[in-house]
């Protein structure tokens, strides 16, 4: 077998990849990466330099691993500021560093797919030995892969890698019937609050409307576009994606993409863009012109907890952050980081910090859970 880096996933063949991949997780899709890099969402200009890895078996693709040259860590939703700025108190180059990841998406999923009859502890092995060699070829400080799947946590785990943690909270259909089936779940006063925001929704005159990917027209993608880039701008800030990713994904992947579009008055004010997947939704996108009384939590999270039930899918998973999900019933989950510093000492910091910064989190989590909605058995 042998090892190619590739610099774009056009130099992959989309059917190969997918054959592996599979579509259960739909940020590895050929189509979504290849979008990222032909939009120029993902290029040197934005500081994402991809470097894919193929491992070959004479002209077989039989793994492969998403990987990216950074020169900063924005975009990333796992936080190494602080590391890096101790590089340079040091006077050490903390970029550029290796990243595997989904760009721009804190989403848990496999991160080095391995062909069903192949021993991914082999592959992996092969692949941080290749990426290890690299980074002393081209003085690169290190790798990191964010939010893997939690199997290949405990790989990771295995090879010595630094594992970090942090805390998400995502929502877990527990076989409703209905909406109304899950507020039951809620103590009293919790499924009021979730009544009451939803009502107020409706007494706005506003309507929710859910459209499949494919059937989103060249309008309604510039509507929601619109919609999107002003929750940076209102924060001062450029967004990371722009129209051609969104109108080249429609295309090519249309069938996971679910659009939630609120009307009122026949004319949208806001929109939410959320993936899907053999048994999660992905919620990632939003935005609004101008704010409606719990208008975010309809589009955002209620419309996908109805989605979930109505699909029989068993998660919705609705992205990084968000303490204000908790008491709509999101449960915190433990996320997960891999680390290798090529440099001893710092690779030996950073893991008395995460020892300490683990605890931490185990702590924020157990605090999150106490504040969750659902009735106390008796």
């Amino acid at each position: 077998m042998d090892i190619k880096q590739i610099s774009s996933m056009a130099q992959v063949d989309c059917d190969q990849w997918n054959h592996l991949a599979g579509d259960a997780y739909p940020f590895m899709r050929h189509e979504f990466l290849l979008a990222l890099e032909q939009s120029g969402s993902i290029a040197v200009s934005t500081g994402w330099i991809p470097a894919h890895l193929l491992v070959l078996d004479k002209e077989e693709l039989v793994a492969f691993m998403p990987l990216y040259l950074k020169e900063h860590s924005w975009g990333e939703y796992v936080f190494d500021h602080q590391w890096a700025q101790a590089y340079q108190q040091h006077g050490l180059d903390y970029y550029p560093k290796w990243l595997t990841s989904i760009p721009l998406t804190p989403c848990q999923g496999s991160r080095i797919v391995v062909k069903a009859a192949i021993d991914p502890l082999e592959i992996t092995q092969r692949l941080l030995t290749f990426i290890k060699q690299l980074s002393e070829q081209r003085d690169i400080s290190s790798w990191h892969c964010l939010f893997p799947a939690l199997h290949q946590v405990e790989l990771f785990r295995s090879l010595n890698l630094s594992i970090r943690e942090g805390v998400q909270f995502q929502w877990f259909n527990q076989g409703y019937r209905d909406f109304n089936d899950f507020l039951q779940t809620l103590s009293a006063s919790k499924r009021k609050m979730l009544k009451r925001e939803r009502r107020r929704v409706s007494e706005q005159g506003v309507s929710l409307l859910r459209i499949a990917g494919s059937d989103v027209s060249d309008g309604q993608w510039q509507t929601f576009f619109d919609f999107y880039a002003m929750t940076y701008l209102k924060k001062g800030s450029q967004p990371y994606l722009n129209l051609a990713f969104f109108k080249q994904i429609a295309a090519t992947m249309g069938e996971q993409l679910l659009l939630v579009l609120a009307l009122k008055d026949d004319k949208p004010v806001a929109a939410a863009l959320s993936f899907i997947g053999a048994d999660t939704l992905y919620g990632r996108y939003w935005g609004c012109y101008e704010e409606y009384n719990g208008l975010h939590f309809e589009a955002c999270y209620y419309q996908g907890m109805d989605y979930c039930i109505e699909q029989g899918l068993k998660q919705f998973d609705s992205g990084a952050q968000g303490e204000h999900k908790i008491s709509r019933g999101f449960e915190p989950v433990t996320t997960y980081s891999a680390h290798w510093l090529k440099d001893v000492r710092f690779a030996k910091a950073i893991d008395q910090f995460l020892t300490e910064e683990q605890k931490a989190v185990q702590r924020y989590k157990e605090n999150a859970a106490s504040y969750l909605p659902f009735k106390q058995e008796t």
